[in-house]
C-alpha cells in the first residue's frame, strides 16, 4: 500500500520510521517532511495546512492511507476534505478535533458528562479577567490560551498578580494570536504528571503505554512551558488507579464524544494528573504527542500499520492488542538557544554522523533543514534523542551520550530527563 504521511516534526519523523519498516507499505511519503524522514520517505513539498493540495496529492499517487501528524490540519479539517474525495486519512475529524482546538469547549465537555478536572472559569475579556483574579484568594492559578499555541499557551502561575501577566498577555497584547483571544482559569492540582494516549475508532479503545513528559525548559520543572523537553516511558502505575483512568477518564470521553454528535476516531491524547483524590484530565491533544511518539514508537514491536488502518475504517475492534518492549525509553530533547522565547535559526549541527543509530537507539529531527550540504537548525526543538535502556538510568545514560556527540550553536537540553519522583 501506498502511505502519506503529513507534518515536519519529529512526530512525522518517528512515524515515518515505524511506518517505514511494515511489510504492508510499497511507498512512503512525507508532506513537507524534514531531512529526517527524507531517509525514510519520499518528501513532498506541499505544507500540511494546504489541504487541497494533499488531496490532490494523494488521490494522483494513489495513495491508500494518509495519517496527519499535527493539530493544525486536523483543526481545519483534513480528515473531512479527503473524506469528500473518498480518500482514506487518519485522525479525527474537524467537529472531533475540537477536543484541542478548543480548551474551552474541552472544559465544559469535562463540565457536561463528570470527567474529572480542574474547576475552571473562562474568559474573552480582560476587565472581567482581572476582576475575577482580584476577588479570589491569592494562591497558583493555571491561565492557558483557549485556542492552539504550539504547547506553549499554558502558564502556571503562582501568584494572582503572575496570573494578571499571563492573562494581559492573551487578551490584551496578542501574544498567541486569535489562539489567546479566550483564556481559560484552571485551578492549580498537585500530583503525578501522566501522558496517555489511546487509539480509538470511538466504539473500541487502545491504550498505549503511558508516558510522562517534562514540559518545562529547565531542570527541576523551573521556567516556562515548551513543546516538550523530553518523555520516559512506561511510568508504573498503581492498579486502581490505571483503573480509574480509563473508567473514569477514557472510556467516558470517548462515549462523550458520541453523544455530542462528534464521534472521535484517531489517537486520544489525555494530559492528566494524578491526585490524592485520583486522575484528573489536564489537557486533551487530537493526536499524538511530541516527543511522547519518539519513545512510543522505539518501544512498540507491533507493526503500527494495521492500528492505523483500522482505526480509519472503523474496524479496530478486529486487531489483537499491540506488543511492547519491556524495556524503558527515554527520549531528550535538544533545542535552540532561547527557546521557547526568540532563537536563531539556520545554524550548523554537527555530529550526527557519530551517533550509531540502530533498533534501540535513533536520533528523530524535528527543527532541521538541509542546506546545500549541510544540516541547519530550522525550529526551537531541533533533535530528539531517543533510547531503550533496562530501566531508566540505563536509557538515560544511552540517550545523554548519544547526545553529548551532537553540537550546535546555543544548544541546551534538559539533564534531568527520567528522573522526576
Amino acid at each position: 500500500m501506498n502511505v502519506l504521511v503529513v507534518g515536519s516534526g519529529g512526530r512525522e519523523h518517528a512515524l515515518c520510521w515505524k511506518i517505514r519498516r511494515s511489510p504492508l507499505v510499497r511507498r512512503l511519503f512525507c508532506a513537507p517532511g524534514n531531512p529526517g524522514t527524507a531517509a525514510v520517505a519520499d518528501n513532498v513539498d506541499l505544507a500540511a495546512d494546504d489541504l487541497q493540495g494533499l488531496v490532490r496529492f494523494a488521490t494522483d499517487e494513489k495513495i491508500d492511507l494518509t495519517v496527519v501528524g499535527p493539530e493544525g490540519p486536523l483543526c481545519l479539517g483534513i480528515v473531512d476534505v479527503f473524506r469528500q474525495h473518498q480518500r482514506l486519512c487518519f485522525g479525527p475529524d474537524k467537529a472531533a478535533a475540537e477536543i484541542e482546538g478548543s480548551k474551552a469547549f474541552a472544559r465544559e465537555l469535562c463540565r457536561r458528562h463528570r470527567i474529572p478536572g480542574p474547576n475552571y472559569w473562562t474568559f474573552d475579556d480582560h476587565v472581567q479577567a482581572r476582576a475575577f483574579l482580584d476577588n479570589r484568594e491569592d494562591g497558583p492559578i493555571v491561565v492557558k490560551a483557549s485556542g492552539l499555541a504550539a504547547g506553549k499557551g499554558v502558564t502556571v502561575c503562582r501568584t494572582s498578580a503572575e496570573a494578571k501577566v499571563a492573562a494581559i498577555d492573551c487578551l490584551e497584547k496578542n501574544r498567541f494570536g486569535s489562539a489567546g483571544a479566550t483564556v481559560v482559569f484552571e485551578e492549580f492540582l498537585e500530583g503525578q504528571e501522566v501522558s496517555l494516549i489511546t487509539l480509538t475508532d470511538g466504539q473500541t479503545i487502545v491504550p498505549l503505554e503511558p508516558a510522562r513528559d517534562h514540559k518545562a525548559v529547565a531542570d527541576g520543572d523551573k521556567g516556562p512551558n515548551t513543546g516538550g523537553m523530553g518523555v520516559v516511558t512506561p511510568v508504573a502505575l498503581m492498579p486502581r488507579m490505571a483503573a480509574q483512568i480509563e473508567s473514569q477518564i477514557v472510556f467516558p470521553t470517548v462515549h462523550a464524544m458520541n453523544r455530542e454528535g462528534r464521534p472521535f476516531r484517531g489517537f486520544l491524547y489525555a494530559g492528566l494528573m494524578l491526585t490524592a483524590q485520583g486522575p484528573r484530565v489536564l489537557e486533551y491533544n487530537c493526536r499524538l504527542g511530541d516527543p511522547e511518539t519518539q519513545p512510543l514508537l522505539l518501544r512498540l514491536q507491533s507493526d503500527l500499520v494495521p492500528y492505523l488502518l483500522a482505526t480509519a475504517e472503523g474496524r479496530l475492534a478486529s486487531l489483537e492488542a499491540p506488543v511492547w518492549d519491556p524495556r524503558v525509553a527515554v527520549c531528550v530533547v535538544a533545542c535552540s538557544g532561547g527557546y521557547p522565547g526568540d532563537y536563531r535559526q539556520g545554524l550548523p549541527i554537527f555530529g550526527l554522523d557519530r551517533v550509531e543509530t540502530a533498533d534501540d537507539l535513533q536520533v528523530f529531527h524535528a527543527g532541521t533543514t538541509r542546506k546545500g550540504g549541510d544540516l541547519l537548525t530550522a525550529g526551537g526543538r531541533v533533535l530528539a534523542v531517543t533510547a531503550l535502556g533496562t530501566d531508566v538510568e540505563a536509557a538515560r545514560a544511552r540517550a545523554y551520550a548519544a547526545l553529548q556527540r551532537i553540537e550546535f550553536a546555543g544548544m541546551h537540553y534538559r539533564t534531568d530527563i527520567g528522573r522526576r519522583p
